[in-house]
């Protein structure tokens, strides 16, 4: 049985969110705004998720470039319930991660990125 890119991806997801419990669910959206695959909540939107997370992105690129901040790595918001990562996934995608509201950043940003660069294969 051959497994598809697809299959391929929603496995590297899950193996995010084990390896960071507070990892409550993530997603690979494409810059477009179209999900290409996730690892979200059954009552989660995923056309909500990857629209806002494709949104996010390009404007943090946009944010990092005109202030001289260099390359984006991450963006970040965080709020009372939790934290919105979302880090790029080569030039076509973003890796987006809802996390929990005591989740350790710089293990979830290292997993992240461990994913991201796993990801790209399969996106690319």
């Amino acid at each position: 049985m051959t497994v598809s890119r697809v299959d391929k991806m929603i496995a590297r997801l899950r193996d995010l969110q084990v390896a960071s419990p507070d990892i409550e669910a993530s997603a690979v959206v494409s810059v477009d705004g179209l999900i290409m695959a996730s690892a979200l909540p059954a009552d989660t939107e995923e056309d909500r998720v990857s629209a806002m997370s494709a949104a996010m992105l390009s404007l943090g690129e946009r944010i990092a470039q005109e202030l001289g901040r260099g390359g984006l790595d991450e963006v970040y918001i965080r709020g009372t319930g939790g934290y919105v990562v979302l880090t790029a996934v080569g030039e076509e995608a973003v890796l987006t991660a809802l996390a929990r509201d005591k989740a350790k950043l710089g293990l979830i940003f290292l997993e992240m990125r461990r994913a991201a660069k796993d990801l790209e294969t399969l996106v690319g």
